[in-house]
Formats: C-alpha cells, sequence, structure tokens
C-alpha cells in the first residue's frame, strides 16, 4: 500500500501540477487494496496464465525460438468516455477518407488528374498493383477493415502515427488480454464500467458475410456463405491471433496451399472434396497471394486468386493492393484529400511529415536531419523502414544524406513526437512508459463501426522512442470508460443469414497435420516408454552383472536402436564401446534436438505439428504442452545420478502425453477430426508393436534372456499387469504373442488396433458410390485377413534352433502391409485432385 499512500498524481498520467483524473483515482483505489504482494501474485498468475494459454508473439531469428510468450502489462491504457468519443469520430473520418483515396487510385485517379496527390507516390511504391485496376467489392466501402497507431503528446494532442490497411493485425490480441485481465484481476474493474469488445467482433462477423459474392449458377444456398482466413502459416509473427479469430468467428483457417481456382472460383480442399469460397479474410501481404500475377515464387498465395476476385466470385478483406495507404508519403497530403473528397478538415491530425520529392520539403528534411525520424515511403521485409535521425553519428548522418539525394521520392520526414507516457508495472514498481494505442475499425453499412478499447504497447525502457512488440516492449489492455449503465456485452451474436459450414469436413491440411499429431504423439510415447524400460533395466541389471542380464542388456539397447531408428546408435561398428558404457548415448536419445528420431527431435515434430493445427486445442491442451517443453528444455549431467534424473524426465513427459490423449477426447469437437487423428495414433502404435516384437522376440536366446526380453514388451505397452491379471502364469511367448497380437480386450494389441482402424477408415469420405473398396481398404483388410488366419502356436514355434521364422515372416508381412496405408490415405486425402464436388444448380 506504501507506494499509493501519499500520491495524488503519479508520473505517466498528469503534469507535475496537475491532479490525477478521476477514473485513474478509482483504478488506483481498487489496485492498491490487493496490497504489493497479492499485486506481485496476481501479475505472475497474469504471466502465467498467458503462456499456458499458449499465446506468443514469433519473432522471425529470434535466438529463444519462434513461439515468444506474449507479455501484458496488469495496468491497463484508460481513456475517458469524452476523449474517446472525439478519438472515435476521427477515427470513423479517416476510415472514410482512405476508403475513398483507396477506390480513387484503383479507379478514376482524379486525385493524380487534379495535382493533389504527386504521381511518383502511387508508382514508386511497391503496394500499387497494377493488377488491382478496376476491381469493385461489393458493398458501400472498398477498405473493408482500418486500423491506426495513435500517440497522445505531453500537450494532451493525439496524432495518428501509423495507418494499417493492408491486412490489420491484433484485435485478436487485445481480445485475449481483456480476457485475461477479467479472469485474473476482476476487482480492477470495479466502479469504472468498462465497454466490451464484442460488438466489434459481430460486426467484423456480420460485414464479412455481407460481402458474400451474389449467388447465381451451381453454387450454395444465399445463407450460408464459406468464409476462411488465409494465413501464412505458422511461422507467421502473429500466427496465434489467426488461430484464435478462427476459433472465436467460426471461420475456417488456411493456407495458401488449401485453396484452389478452377473455373475462376476458389475452392477449397476437403477431406470430402472441394467446396466452393466466398469470403477471404486474408493475413497474407499482397504480393505474395497470387504467384500467378504478382510475386511469382511466393508459396503462400493462391494461383489465379486475382482472376476469381476480377469474375467476382470471391470477395478479399481487405482487397489486394490496399497496402498503398500504408505509404508514409501520403500523409502529408492527407489533409488536402479529405478536403477534396470529405469537403473537411481531418478531426485527428497526422504526424507532421515532409515527402522528400518536392525540393523545399526535401531541403527542410536534409537541414534538420538529427531532429526527425526518417522513413522509407514501404516497409523493407529485411528490415525497420524508419531511422532515429538523433541515434546517428556525423558520419551515418551524411551517408542517410546521401541516399536521400539519391532517390528522394522513397523518403519521408516526420517529426519526433514528444509521446506522454501512462503508468506501467515493471520488475514491481509502477513506472512511467510511452504508449501507443492501436484502433480497430470494420465497415458496417454507410459508416465504420469502431473497437470500444483496443491494443496499447508500451516501450521497453523508459524513454525508449522505439516502440514495437520486436523490441521487448509489454502489450495492454486499453479500456474505453462508459459513466452510463449499459448491458453486458461479452459474446458473439449469431449472425442472421449466416449458418456455419460443416466443419465435420476437415481441410486437407488440418487433416494431414491431425494425422501426424497423432503419429508422432505415439511415437514419443511409445519410444519414452521404451527407453525407460531399457533404462530402468540397466539400472537394476547393474547390481547383478550376469551373463545373462549383460546379454539382455544388450538385446535391448540394439533394440532401442531399431525401434528409435537412431542408428548407428548400439548397432554400429563402435558399438562395443557403447554397450559397455551406454548412459551418454541414451541421454543423447533422450535429449538430443538434432538428431533424428530421438525423444526430443520427435517431440518437436509433435510440436510442430500441434501448432499448424493450434485452433483445434483447448487451453487446458496448451497448459499441458507447455508443461511439456519446460520438462524437455532441461539439461540433465551425467553424473550425480543423472539417470534418476532422467528417468524422472521420461516419466513426467509420458504422463503429460497420457494427459493430452485424455485432453483430446474431450476437447476435439469434430468427429472427424478425432477420426483422423485417432487413424494417425493407431498406425504408429501398430508400427512400433510389430517393430518392437520383431527387435526383442524373434531371437530365441536362453530361457532367462528371453524371459526379461518378454517383460520388457509387456512393461513397454502398460500391459504386464494386465497379462498377469488374465493368464496367472509366468511369462511365456506363447501367452505374450496372443495377449499382444491376439487379445481384442487389449487396447494394445494388433486386434484391438486394427479393428480401431478398420471402423476409422470406413468412414472417412468416398469419392465414389457403390461397394468398391478403397486402396487403404485394402490394406487394412488383407493385414486383418492375415491376422486372422495366424494363430499363437504357430507363430510361437521355433523354425531354427535360434530364430521363431514364422513369427518373423508374419511381422514382415503385415509392417508392410499396414505401412502402405499412410501413403495411400496421403494420396487420397492430403493432395486433392481438382475435382469439385457437384452442385445443385439453382
Amino acid at each position: 500500500m506504501d507506494q499509493f499512500a501519499d500520491q495524488a498524481k503519479l508520473p505517466g498520467i498528469t503534469g507535475e501540477e496537475e491532479k490525477m483524473p478521476p477514473h485513474w483515482e478509482t483504478f488506483f483505489q481498487s489496485y492498491s487494496r490487493l496490497g504489493n504482494d497479492e499485486i506481485a501474485t496476481r501479475n505472475e498468475d497474469l504471466t502465467r496464465l498467458m503462456r499456458e494459454n499458449g499465446v506468443t508473439y514469433n519473432i522471425y531469428g529470434d535466438p529463444s525460438g519462434l513461439n515468444r510468450p506474449w507479455k501484458l502489462d496488469m495496468i491497463p491504457f484508460l481513456m475517458s468516455k469524452e476523449e474517446w468519443t472525439s478519438i472515435e469520430a476521427g477515427l470513423q473520418q479517416r476510415a472514410q477518407l482512405l476508403n475513398a483515396i483507396l477506390e480513387d487510385i484503383y479507379g478514376d485517379r482524379k486525385l493524380i488528374r487534379h495535382g493533389i496527390l504527386p504521381f511518383e507516390l502511387l508508382y514508386n511504391h511497391p503496394g500499387f498493383l497494377r493488377q488491382c485496376c478496376g476491381i469493385k467489392l461489393p458493398g458501400r466501402h472498398h477498405l473493408v477493415m482500418y486500423s491506426a497507431d495513435l500517440a497522445r503528446s505531453r500537450d494532451g494532442r493525439v496524432w495518428v502515427v501509423n495507418d494499417r490497411t493492408q491486412a490489420p493485425s491484433g484485435s485478436g490480441y487485445a481480445l485475449e488480454n481483456r480476457t485475461a485481465m477479467t479472469r485474473v484481476v476482476p476487482e480492477l474493474f470495479e466502479g469504472l464500467k468498462v465497454r466490451h469488445l464484442a460488438p466489434y467482433f459481430n460486426t467484423l462477423q456480420q460485414s464479412l458475410t455481407a460481402l458474400a459474392p451474389q449467388q447465381r449458377g451451381r453454387l450454395r444456398q444465399p445463407s450460408s456463405p464459406r468464409i476462411v482466413i488465409l494465413t501464412p502459416g505458422s511461422s507467421n509473427e502473429t500466427y496465434f491471433e489467426h488461430a484464435y479469430l478462427s476459433s472465436y468467428l467460426g471461420f475456417t483457417l488456411v493456407q495458401g496451399n488449401d485453396l484452389v481456382v478452377k473455373d475462376n472460383f476458389v475452392w477449397l480442399k476437403t477431406m470430402g472434396g472441394l467446396e466452393r469460397v466466398d469470403v477471404i479474410l486474408r493475413r497474407v501481404d499482397d504480393n505474395y497471394c497470387d504467384p500467378l500475377e504478382l510475386k511469382a515464387d511466393s508459396q503462400l498465395g493462391v494461383p489465379g486468386l486475382l482472376q476469381a476476385v476480377r469474375s467476382g466470385h470471391v470477395t478479399i478483406a481487405n482487397p489486394i493492393g490496399s497496402s498503398i495507404l500504408e505509404n508514409p508519403g501520403l500523409m502529408p497530403f492527407l489533409q488536402s484529400m479529405a478536403r477534396f473528397f470529405l469537403s473537411e478538415d481531418l478531426l485527428i491530425p497526422t504526424i507532421a511529415s515532409w515527402w522528400c520529392g518536392q525540393p523545399k520539403e526535401l531541403k527542410y528534411v536534409l537541414n534538420h536531419l538529427p531532429s526527425l525520424v526518417i522513413k522509407t515511403i514501404y516497409r523493407h521485409p529485411s528490415g525497420s523502414s524508419s531511422i532515429d535521425g538523433a541515434s546517428l553519428s556525423a558520419v551515418q548522418l551524411q551517408q542517410l544524406k546521401a541516399r536521400i539525394l539519391a532517390n528522394p521520392a522513397l523518403y519521408v520526414g516526420q517529426e519526433k513526437v514528444d509521446i506522454s507516457t501512462t503508468p506501467s508495472l515493471i520488475d514491481g514498481h509502477i513506472e512511467p512508459r510511452q504508449v501507443l494505442f492501436r484502433s480497430f475499425l470494420v465497415s458496417s453499412g454507410e459508416n465504420y463501426v469502431a473497437m470500444e478499447g483496443g491494443l496499447c504497447r508500451t516501450s521497453s525502457d523508459q524513454g525508449n522512442f522505439v516502440i514495437s512488440n520486436q523490441s521487448g516492449g509489454f502489450s495492454k489492455d486499453a479500456w474505453i470508460l462508459s459513466p452510463e449503465p449499459h448491458r453486458n456485452f461479452n459474446v458473439l451474436k449469431e449472425v442472421a443469414g449466416y449458418n456455419a459450414p460443416d466443419e465435420d469436413n476437415l481441410t486437407s491440411h488440418a487433416a494431414e497435420n491431425l494425422f501426424w499429431v497423432g503419429r508422432y504423439t505415439e511415437r514419443v510415447l511409445g519410444n519414452a516408454r521404451f527407453l525407460r524400460t531399457v533404462m530402468q533395466f540397466l539400472a537394476e541389471g547393474n547390481k547383478l552383472a550376469t551373463d545373462s542380464t549383460q546379454l539382455t542388456e544388450k538385446y535391448l539397447l540394439e533394440a532401442l536402436t531399431q525401434n528409435t531408428f537412431t542408428y548407428p546408435g548400439f548397432t554400429g561398428p563402435d558399438s562395443a564401446e557403447q554397450l559397455a558404457q551406454p548412459w551418454e548415448e541414451l541421454k543423447d536419445v533422450l535429449l538430443n534436438a538434432k538428431r533424428t528420431g530421438s525423444i526430443k527431435y520427435n517431440f518437436l515434430q509433435f510440436q510442430r505439428a500441434i501448432h499448424e493445427v493450434r485452433d483445434h486445442w483447448s487451453t487446458d491442451t496448451w497448459r499441458v504442452l507447455r508443461t511439456m517443453e519446460e520438462e524437455l528444455a532441461q539439461d540433465i549431467p551425467l553424473s550425480h545420478h543423472g539417470h534418476i534424473r532422467m528417468l524422472h524426465t521420461l516419466d513426467n513427459l509420458i504422463t503429460f502425453i497420457i494427459a493430452f490423449i485424455g485432453l483430446n477426447r474431450e476437447s476435439i469437437s469434430r468427429e472427424q477430426g478425432w477420426r483422423v487423428l485417432d487413424t494417425g495414433r493407431k498406425i504408429e502404435q501398430s508400427l512400433l508393436l510389430l517393430t518392437m516384437l520383431r527387435t526383442t522376440l524373434v531371437n530365441k536366446t536362453n530361457d532367462q534372456v528371453d524371459y526379461h526380453l518378454q517383460q520388457s514388451v509387456l512393461m513397454s505397452h502398460e500391459c504386464l499387469v494386465n497379462y498377469r491379471y488374465k493368464y496367472r502364469q509366468p511369462i511365456d511367448i506363447r501367452l505374450v504373442l496372443d495377449f499382444m497380437l491376439f487379445e481384442p480386450n487389449n487396447p494394445r494389441s494388433l486386434t484391438h488396433l486394427i479393428n480401431r482402424l478398420t471402423v476409422h477408415l470406413k468412414h472417412l469420405p468416398k469419392d465414389h458410390a457403390g461397394h468398391a473398396l478403397t486402396g487403404y481398404e485394402r490394406l487394412i483388410l488383407e493385414a486383418d485377413t492375415l491376422l486372422k488366419l495366424s494363430d499363437k502356436d504357430t507363430l510361437s514355434t521355433p523354425g531354427t534352433e535360434d530364430t521363431y521364422t514364422q513369427l518373423d515372416e508374419f511381422l514382415t508381412r503385415m509392417y508392410g502391409l499396414l505401412a502402405a496405408i499412410p501413403d495411400v490415405i496421403s494420396k487420397t486425402y492430403f493432395k486433392h485432385e481438382l475435382t469439385p464436388r457437384s452442385f445443385d444448380v439453382l
């Protein structure tokens, strides 16, 4: 409490002589009632919640990894109703103006003809795409969504710093910030009547639905448009938001290779065939959207997409080509353009800017470089497009002058506004930090609807001019305050005329990744269990170093290499030394992320597949995943009982994987998604079982070694207790084979796995009618027949003195049949032919 006891004002809120605004006073009364200890605890809870929910912001080239945790400051950014009303009107006016500019640039180009806009600003910018000229979207506005970065100067005036029109990001993070704040510190909302964010997302959903092209020909009913979110993929910096909005809005998340253009229509590849797409909410940059007409080497877009847009068969928000509006060179001309289109002045001014393509402005910029921020008219993919003149040495200033003079039309000088600060919680103390407020607007009827809130970002260090997530700054929840009561509004409405598409029909991309999530889940689990079994035997066997024990160790270690495919391992020409001192190799098999087949390597593949379909997982699932990541991130020394720590790591990993499997049964609502995932699991379980039986039981040794190997098979599959309960006899190969191959009530047996696979494969969508079997159905039928025609007595009869020949032949043939199924599934469902399913002609 002591940090508030004597404060009537705080740095970052007001000037030195001004009293704290009433809303801040109300907030800090609630804040102080929590107490310092509780504040620290809640802040830790907030950080942990964001981490466990998988909220990330990816940084390209970040040494700490792609999935950087999202940082949220517990102290929000407060804005009074009066201030917001003024800002809202200014933002709506600016959105209308930018929409008019966008339509003019790709239409009549009156601005250029009347000399209001220099043509160099247009034609020198890579965001101007001639291929988009003449394209008109349905609806009142061409610019569907708009976002602006706002800053308040220390004199209280509000300025627009940046316009975001291409694929505005941040609204999903704003929603997640609000969700986290209401969950962790609900007391801070008391007495403030903070406005809700959901109305914005309702409007967004309704507006995108209204953009669906007029239905004609062989299309679906008008009441069920297919809306997709086009993402560059899981490596994109804001991929979390793409998946988050997909789940929240009920739109399908797709990548470029999920879509195909045929007959000037856009089709979505699904397991059941091709489905018509009506609206694309894109998060892919303009030039990457269509490799046929734009950037030829793009792997993110859809060939022919622009032609489909021209034909009026699909609508894209925001339209391709809208990045031209993010040109900072437009800012000096916005006032005159507002008077031209709207017959009024800008309500929110733009930061003073000078385009260097004009002689007078060029001279001013060159004479004032140390006091300006220099920007190029377009952002460079390789780095920042802003340079703070004050940070440059004399030599660097001369070099910058030379670059500007070489091509002045590419540069803009901007006034460096002394941005005001806001209270921020830094290491347990309240300190002032400069802040940018990002607003979000969406077209609705004749006007734009603004989110009553937004995303705030603060500088990483006090006095730091650069404010960005890349530089390590924090985010803040923005609270717009409303003195009058308003009804609780925090969920999406059902949109009239919008019926969610059949989500049971998975996209090919999602199906493929779910399939591999299932396979890698079992690969990590099965190999971790076998590694644990081997390590436990070694730890115990060293106390009884008999010949049989040493021979068993040799067989188990060789089998481990063969099961995990971590060759040469314990099977190479130099294996004698590793067999004598196995622990370093075992640690490598567990923790070497660069070694193909290791536990950590497979876990990273499992993790990548999960992030590709992150919209399918529940919050509890992300919590389990985060714990697994932390478990495998630790280093384990071989000295001081390192093997015990490795066993502990394996125990925890196995427990978390089992928890992940259990959560999937509850959280994946799509039946098709669950079937695909479980198909991958059952195939991998079957292959792992066959490999283990072949590497441990085919060779006959002495009775003691055979007993240990058979026991290891049962332990690795968690079947030892059930085996003893069922047979109540000593371990014997005949009974082990019966239990692991033929027992239908054993969920780990081959019979049970093939039965489940048969059911799953039967329910996969077919592209033909009738009773003809698909390729994978033939394979599973042949495997099932082979299993039913075999018996434990024949397989457990030695063919030679030291080999169970028939068992070896059975396992080899069965492995070949089951290993062929994934290839057939992949060719059938994950690499679709361009044959659309039939639609009724209206």
